[in-house]
């Protein structure tokens, strides 16, 4: 059978490591490749020797591809996709899917229109420990989950001047950090209904003014019948690169994802019964692109739309939400 042949429309870091990883499966052939950038241009013909480079997304799709890659500023994520959807071509976005619920609700609606696949790149579902603690919640072994405490804080920040631009980001640390933390709240959960949405939004720790970037939120939502808690930052003084958990807590137990020595990559699952701790889960795990992975695959047994796309809205409104917008 011939491989879906695939375009990867931003090749700076993320997109060549989504490239790469979409390669490395055998599932899909990189046909083309654009980026303003040369250098980045130059770096990922090295992984994609046989790949065309084009100027523009319409001159991608005028080769005919299957599918494309989108990793370019959030602010060009849904017209981008909607226009590659339109002409045929299945998409795999990374987050955000668009800055606001109406725009992800376009995608969406443009890809079940097209009839094509729609991925987004909600990396962290598809951690080791993740995957396990999910396993726990769903099948009962934490028995009613009642509360979910979720950390993402982050010692450094973008190094993108346009994440600081609301119109261009959508939002700040909640969008960039925050979108993977309620998505593993919901997806985890099976994507209940959510309610009483809470928060508080600060920047250089004042309240966020009108129009400005959030590097500091709290924010808190009922999902389901679970209390969801949530906090995410930028530059915060944490006393290591990052801290990021996930922890939920059930009338029978407990499970947490914890990563490890402040690590960006590296994560351990537990499971908690009253004082006792038993680990599950330990690094490594080469977990990084392996959305992209599963997509291209995905890709290559079917281009048709996967209803489960749908549900890429839901995440998109609660920060909305969060936002009060």
């Amino acid at each position: 059978m011939t491989k879906p042949r695939v375009g990867f429309l931003g090749t700076g870091w993320i997109g060549r490591h989504r490239m790469a990883a979409m390669a490395e499966t055998g599932a899909i052939e990189v046909a083309a490749i654009c980026d303003p950038s040369a250098d980045c241009v130059a770096e990922a013909r090295a992984v994609a020797t046989e790949a065309a480079v084009v100027e523009s997304l319409d001159a991608m799709l005028s080769l005919g591809l299957d599918g494309v890659v989108i990793a370019t500023p959030s602010a060009l994520h849904a017209d981008q996709a909607i226009t590659a959807l339109s002409a045929g071509a299945s998409v795999f976005c990374q987050k955000p899917l668009g800055r606001s619920a109406v725009e992800a609700q376009a995608v969406i609606d443009a890809a079940r229109a097209a009839d094509r696949l729609l991925g987004v790149d909600l990396s962290y579902r598809h951690t080791e420990a993740m995957r396990t603690i999910a396993g726990l919640v769903r099948d009962g072994t934490l028995g009613d989950v009642f509360a979910i405490n979720l950390t993402f804080h982050n010692a450094y920040g973008p190094g993108k001047p346009w994440f600081f631009d609301a119109a261009q980001s959508g939002g700040g640390c909640v969008i960039d950090l925050g979108v993977h933390l309620v998505d593993l709240a919901l997806w985890t959960l099976d994507f209940p209904p959510v309610s009483d949405v809470t928060a508080q939004l600060r920047a250089g720790g004042r309240p966020l003014a009108p129009g400005g970037v959030e590097d500091y939120a709290v924010a808190q939502f009922t999902a389901g019948t679970a209390i969801v808690r949530l906090a995410c930052s930028w530059n915060l003084h944490a006393g290591r690169d990052a801290v990021i958990e996930a922890a939920f807590y059930g009338s029978r137990g407990g499970a947490a994802l914890r990563n490890v020595d402040g690590s960006f990559y590296d994560f351990t699952a537990q499971h908690f019964a009253g004082t006792h701790a038993t680990t599950l889960t330990t690094p490594p795990d080469a977990w990084g692109a392996r959305s992209a992975a599963v997509w291209a695959e995905q890709l290559a047994a079917s281009p048709a739309f996967d209803p489960a796309a749908a549900r890429f809205a839901r995440s998109a409104e609660v920060l909305d939400r969060i936002y009060g917008r």
